[in-house]
């Protein structure tokens, strides 16, 4: 089975899929952050990295949906590839960032890839407010998410929004997370594991 775990930047992917996997015994499948050798130079000139950083995603992404193929355990996957192309890279060209040349050619790259691509039994969206993403990225203090812009944020909340409602053909469950806290209040993650149940083994009515 496969679990993905959507959500903008700061909404808490990587923090619920541990926890997820922990308490399911699924097997957790992390993006690529600390090692990623455009990231930093991205977020300084977003124009002039951005189709490098969008290759090097789609890359590592096809990699992992080739391994979650093959596995036999039950995978929770913090962000997908699916909203890699449809909400990061479309932001970057409509942002001005990928000139036509470039996104052409990632898009029949991706489009090759996705033939074999297979879609989560689940995505789970952590859907959040701006503020709260801000607040969480101050919080956990890396350097170069520190200049992210307001609106490069709200840009993408808009664009996960029309993903996941309007694109996306696969089975959601959406969390509201900016009044709920998940790693330190026991009964809000409770709540969202019997919603978890209720979508993927029918244990409890879902809301």
């Amino acid at each position: 089975m496969y679990i993905a775990i959507a959500g903008n930047i700061g909404s808490g992917k990587t923090t619920l899929t541990t926890l997820l996997a922990k308490h399911y015994g699924w097997t957790p499948r992390f993006e690529d952050v600390e090692f990623n050798p455009y990231l930093e130079d991205y977020y300084k000139d977003i124009q002039r990295w951005s189709f490098n950083l969008e290759v090097y995603y789609l890359k590592h992404r096809f990699r992992d949906l080739l391994e979650i193929a093959k596995s036999q355990e039950t995978i929770v996957q913090d962000r997908s590839i699916f909203e890699g192309v449809y909400v990061f890279t479309a932001n970057n060209k409509d942002m001005g960032n990928l000139d036509d040349r470039d996104y052409q050619t990632y898009m029949e790259l991706f489009e090759q890839m996705i033939g074999v691509a297979k879609l989560p039994e689940l995505m789970i969206y952590l859907r959040a407010s701006v503020p709260h993403l801000v607040a969480n990225i101050q919080k956990r203090g890396r350097d170069y998410e520190q200049t992210i812009q307001l609106e490069y944020l709200q840009g993408l909340n808009q664009r996960y929004d029309d993903f996941v409602y309007h694109k996306y053909k696969g089975k959601v469950l959406t969390i509201d997370v900016d009044d709920i806290d998940f790693l330190n209040n026991k009964l809000d993650f409770a709540t969202i594991v019997d919603r978890i149940d209720a979508m993927l083994f029918g244990l409890f009515p879902p809301e």
